[in-house]
């Protein structure tokens, strides 16, 4: 079988094409497999990983333990707060030991970028980074990618907008790298203080203006506010970031032609998008949540595969 041209999914930066219609085809057909009465694959069941959560997650964490289960796989899920890092240990010591109980994979999540990479530099594992600080989310962008294949067919020339918070947002710099490597155009639209100085260096458009940025999109992206990450006030108050970037009815009615509507998650409905939008028919936001099983079945399948004989 075909194989990715990378040992752990650090990021999709280094994704070659060949490497996103991989994992895409073999997301279809674990999409079958979790749409059956039976849900399960016998693939992984001589494998276990180990999900590393540094930080709080509800969809991502029990995304990956569904995909995992799915395929058969032997899981373990840690918890950082009970864990002695809290001693002072340091995150290698403590992989390093839970790989000395025999785990053959590792799905983390930490609030410092770049840690995923380090990790793989520095231990004999396999890597999934469920994202890492402000810098990457891949398997995030993989599934919204894959959201919109299914919405749109081929992404070549299609016009995706990404709003809201991208300064703070592991979920745009993904994405970017993703819907750009897979031929759409991109833009970014938020407030100037949320949007990150090296924007230009993307090369993406870049929009202050919330109707130009939907007048001109097939796809819009909607990332949440994510004041945990905020250290400082980067907009007057949330009422005025909804009445200029609050993605509501009368502000779609404007202009006069549907938009696929994207949300990452969680949703803070009224602050950057209503619930009326978020439940409309327009919305693919638990199409999103479905496919990110899929999708993450599909990756942890090909980088397994990549150290073990692996048959379905």
């Amino acid at each position: 079988m075909d194989e990715l041209t990378v040992n752990n999914l650090l990021g999709v930066e280094n994704l070659t094409n060949n490497d996103f219609e991989l994992i895409f085809n073999t997301a279809n057909r674990f999409k079958e497999v979790i749409n059956r009465p039976i849900k399960k694959v016998p693939s992984l069941r001589d494998i276990t990983i180990a999900n590393l959560f540094f930080e709080n997650s509800t969809r991502t964490k029990l995304s990956f333990e569904l995909a995992e289960k799915r395929l058969s796989a032997d899981v373990v899920n840690f918890s950082a707060s009970q864990s002695s890092i809290s001693k002072g240990e340091t995150l290698v010591d403590t992989v390093n030991n839970i790989l000395a109980m025999k785990v053959d994979m590792i799905v983390i999540r930490h609030p410092h970028p770049g840690s995923a990479k380090f990790l793989s530099e520095n231990i004999n594992s396999q890597i999934i980074n469920a994202g890492d600080g402000t810098h990457e989310h891949p398997t995030q962008a993989l599934l919204d990618c894959f959201s919109l294949k299914e919405k749109f067919g081929d992404l070549k020339g299609k016009h995706i907008a990404i709003i809201g918070d991208i300064i703070h947002s592991r979920v745009a710099l993904s994405n970017i790298f993703a819907l750009k490597a897979l031929g759409a155009e991109v833009m970014i639209c938020g407030p100037k203080s949320l949007l990150p100085k090296y924007s230009r260096s993307l090369n993406v458009k870049v929009e202050t203006d919330l109707i130009k940025a939907l007048r001109w999109c097939d796809a819009a992206n909607i990332l949440r506010v994510q004041n945990e990450r905020m250290n400082l006030n980067f907009f007057p108050s949330t009422r005025e970031y909804f009445k200029l970037y609050g993605l509501n009815k009368e502000k779609l009615e404007l202009i006069k032609k549907p938009i696929t509507i994207l949300h990452p998650g969680p949703i803070n409905r009224g602050v950057e998008i209503t619930s009326e939008v978020a439940d409309s028919e327009n919305a693919i936001i638990l199409d999103q949540v479905e496919n990110g099983v899929a999708i993450r079945m599909a990756v942890i399948y090909l980088l397994a595969s990549k150290i073990k004989n692996i048959t379905n």
